[in-house]
């Protein structure tokens, strides 16, 4: 059976949200056990709580906590009995094959290069969350911040690993890929964007550049981009989201009409709501480590804790880390 380590102190939300998306996920499917790493006491406090009486939620005891405002490499070599860096250790040694974090972003990338480690060939592992789409599909981005400066060589294996990602999770056979610029010309974007654009051209699935504002169109599987830009994309995408929808309630509480019009719009407006909300993908998949890896967002809450285990579990079942090989050796044969 498929085991999977789960942070039990990452995030603002912990130990409460952690545990409780832990139970549901196991509710949900079939097929994987978890471990969840932090202090057993409280842990098992909550599983009581949220009337969890199973075996397939285990707990493994640790006594410290990496927290958000720590120097993150040398948080993973000082606390060496958190929760986050015991999970990883489960994942190393091959007791754990998959591992999930809300913590501190820059420990659970460092702790990946540095205990779980890169794949044979990758440069630079990258951070890589699915995207709902108008279309109803995802798109998968990456990098989305591990990396601020790249060079051409890591966007083309942000394509590779991504689309063994595509294949192995999303069942996309030939993921279109594009790269995201200020235009689509192939003119446009910096010295690094041209370049890229320019060698990128090779691969059959390369679709060009893509703006920003049509990342979500569902025209692409893919959109490579560097750690910096991606992440402001990321965060411009979140932060829209959240605007549309605060003003749309505003709007129908302004008036009488406005909210017997969203009467019956509501279920329209949940429907939209749930297709857009990027929580019920999971997290961020760090690819390029030799494990199947899932950053979770900070702030996290049960759905997307569950929602990012069976993300997880869907890495492990797609056989993530060979579709991700194959992709990198394609790149490495051209």
């Amino acid at each position: 059976m498929i085991k999977i380590a789960l942070d039990g102190f990452g995030g603002d939300n912990s130990p409460h949200e952690i545990v409780k998306g832990a139970v549901q996920a196991v509710a949900k499917e079939e097929g994987f056990s978890i471990v969840i790493t932090g202090d057993q006491e409280q842990i098992q406090t909550l599983l009581h709580e949220y009337g969890y009486m199973g075996n397939r939620i285990s707990i493994y005891h640790t006594t410290e906590i990496i927290g958000c405002d720590e120097e993150p490499t040398l948080a993973i070599r000082r606390k060496k009995d958190s929760s986050l860096v015991k999970g990883l250790e489960l994942l190393k040694k091959g007791e754990c094959d998959g591992f999930i974090s809300a913590g501190s972003t820059g420990a659970v990338l460092a702790g990946g290069i540095f205990i779980v480690g890169r794949m044979q060939g990758v440069k630079r592992p990258c951070l890589c969350p699915a995207l709902p789409t108008v279309k109803g599909g995802t798109v998968l981005l990456a990098d989305c911040g591990a990396n601020v400066d790249c060079k051409v060589e890591y966007l083309e294996q942000f394509s590779a690993l991504a689309c063994g990602y595509a294949k192995a999770v999303n069942g996309v056979e030939n993921p279109r890929v594009c790269l995201l610029s200020n235009g689509a010309e192939d003119e446009k974007g910096n010295d690094l964007i041209k370049e890229a654009n320019s060698v990128m051209r090779g691969n059959p699935n390369f679709k060009g550049n893509i703006e920003a504002r049509y990342i979500l169109s569902g025209d692409c599987d893919v959109v490579v981009a560097d750690g910096f830009n991606g992440n402001v994309a990321l965060k411009s995408a979140e932060g829209t989201a959240n605007a549309v929808f605060s003003l749309l309630s505003q709007e129908i509480n302004s008036s009488i009409r406005a909210k017997l019009g969203a009467g019956l719009m509501l279920p329209a407006l949940k429907r939209i709501k749930k297709r857009m909300d990027y929580t019920e993908h999971g997290g961020a998949a760090f690819l390029g480590v030799k494990k199947p890896m899932v950053k979770l967002h900070g702030s996290t809450k049960a759905k997307s804790v569950c929602a990012g285990i069976l993300q997880v579990k869907s890495m492990i079942d797609g056989d993530l880390i060979t579709l991700m090989e194959k992709e990198l050796n394609k790149k490495q044969d051209a």
